[in-house]
């Protein structure tokens, strides 16, 4: 985190000002690049006093070096800085007006650094040629020895240069990538990218010894010290130099990766808010955006998935994506409530549309708090009326006291709460015949079975009994012993459709018709409103 802190401080945060990214670009760049450029001037220093032939150079190479090789740098630096920026300002024209890229835009935005470390080897290609010049002019023998100097210093300059570039240009990469990279917008790949760069940190030194052992093979003048320093000098370009360049490529690499890794832990802690800034331009810019794609995939899933159990019941939801849903159907013992209003259609008749369905709404809410509280659920909205399961589609083994307590608890609430209607509920335990049914291309997750007839007959009972709860005997022998004390026997009743009387059961202390607010509101809530 404080790694990424500091990058964000340097390069700046996502949402900066186009003229602030615009002028921070330009001082980072043209001060990292002159750092550069000073470097490879010491490796120059460095490596023409070790491999030039003769002791090192001479008086006057070594004043006409002190003198070109500073002035040379300067204008080098002055030079390319114009040039690279004069490029980046004029390619970079969309982030200035802070507009939308376009695909050619986009694509030369992502191969800039490229081209800035083309502009840095011309004029290290450039420098050679006059060091070399200067070398044959002051001392001859040491024109090979300067043009290896230079050549070397370029490539590793030019090396260290492009990843400083491609490291300042981020914020760029991502404005024009927009949080996507497509195939077809692609700089270059990062396989390309390890080799070229092993080939400039590592291979070009090391061809520099290969160098300079075919000369100590191949001449008889060459003193054995000078080329134990020329070896050494070398050997410490490749350990430095090429350690510098392959710790920063390593950087480059593994910072993308690093930040998929960390929103990857955000994911599997439950955050889908995370959203990688895609800032690389190379399969790495496709592994960010692919991130980006795959929870955007995930929050969709999630809000359809929330939807989906708004409609059906998050139980059954969860089932349904699981595959633990029976297309045909299954037989389960569950409990099922059956709760209908009392008086709904003189309310209804009586009342404004929109205080009706404020008050279905309150009484909706009131069922689906109290079944979801118990793990029930709620299966169907019918008008007026709510059909709840216990059981199914996710076991629940006391689910005949979770039926019970949610009847007695709704009865309850809706008692105080709404005062101006009233409901019958009835409760009933039984096998049933659990899954999907209608269509493959439209059906609906329901229960078929004695219980829940039975809980519809006893709903219908329910709204002449005391309390307005009905239950059937079995529900409260299935319930547990301190669910069973809020119960008392009933009547034996022969439900419509059944030959054979039901044993039932109602709240042992109900709410009685006095102490109900129902009661005193009955006859108001039925007059006109004026």
């Amino acid at each position: 985190m404080s790694e990424r802190w500091s990058i964000d401080r340097l390069l700046g945060p996502p949402d900066q000002p186009a003229g602030r990214l615009r002028v921070r670009v330009q001082l980072l760049l043209t001060t990292l690049l002159i750092l550069t450029n000073v470097i490879g001037a010491a490796i120059v220093f460095g490596l023409t006093f070790l491999i030039t032939p003769g002791g090192g150079p001479d008086a006057s190479y070594l004043a006409a070096l002190a003198i070109a090789v500073p002035v040379y740098v300067a204008t080098a630096v002055v030079v390319g800085a114009t040039l690279i920026t004069v490029g980046a300002l004029r390619a970079l024209r969309w982030v200035r007006e802070d507009d939308v890229p376009t695909p050619q835009e986009r694509r030369t935005a992502l191969r800039m650094p490229w081209r800035m470390t083309l502009i840095q080897l011309g004029l290290w290609f450039c420098a050679s040629v006059v060091f070399t010049v200067i070398a044959l002019v002051m001392q001859p023998e040491a024109a090979l020895s300067a043009l290896f100097a230079v050549g070397i210093a370029g490539v590793v300059v030019s090396a260290i240069a492009y990843l400083i570039t491609e490291f300042v240009l981020r914020p760029v990469a991502a404005r024009a990538l927009a949080g996507r990279a497509a195939h077809d917008e692609l700089g270059v790949g990062v396989e390309r990218k390890m080799v070229v760069f092993w080939c400039l940190g590592t291979a070009s030194p090391v061809l520099g010894l290969v160098v300079a052992s075919v000369i100590a093979l191949t001449r008889d003048d060459i003193d054995i010290d000078r080329l134990a320093y020329v070896i050494l000098g070398l050997a410490a370009v490749v350990l430095v130099f090429g350690l510098l360049v392959t710790v920063l490529n390593a950087r480059s690499i593994v910072a993308p990766i690093e930040s998929v890794q960390a929103a990857l832990s955000r994911v599997g802690d439950g955050d889908l808010d995370v959203e990688i800034r895609v800032d690389d331009g190379t399969e790495l810019g496709l592994l960010q955006s692919g991130f980006n794609e795959m929870v955007h995939g995930l929050r969709e899933r999630e809000q359809i998935r929330d939807l989906f159990g708004r409609h059906v019941g998050h139980a059954v939801a969860r089932a349904a994506t699981t595959g633990r849903v029976e297309l045909g159907g299954e037989t389960r013992i569950v409990s099922v409530l059956m709760i209908d209003l009392v008086g709904s259609t003189s309310y209804a008749t009586n009342r404004p549309p929109a205080e009706v369905v404020d008050m279905l709404n309150r009484f909706f809410a009131i069922i689906v708090e109290e079944v979801d509280r118990r793990d029930g659920l709620v299966n169907k909205f019918m008008g007026d009326a709510v059909l709840a399961i216990f059981g199914a589609p996710a076991d629940l083994p006391d689910h005949a006291t979770a039926a019970l307590e949610a009847a007695r608890v709704i009865a309850g609430r809706i008692a105080r709460e709404m005062p101006e209607i009233g409901a019958g509920i009835g409760v009933s335990t039984g096998q049933v015949v659990a899954g999907n049914v209608g269509a493959r291309s439209r059906f609906e997750y329901t229960v078929i079975g004695d219980a829940v007839n039975s809980a519809a007959r006893l709903e219908e009972l329910a709204k002449d009994v005391d309390g307005g709860v009905l239950a059937a005997a079995a529900s409260r022998e299935a319930a547990g012993p301190a669910e069973q004390e809020h119960w008392t026997e009933h009547d034996r009743i022969v439900l419509r459709g059944r030959a054979e009387p039901t044993s039932t059961v109602r709240l042992a202390d109900p709410v009685s018709a006095a102490d109900s607010p129902y009661a005193a509101k009955q006859q108001r809530a039925s007059e006109p409103v004026e």
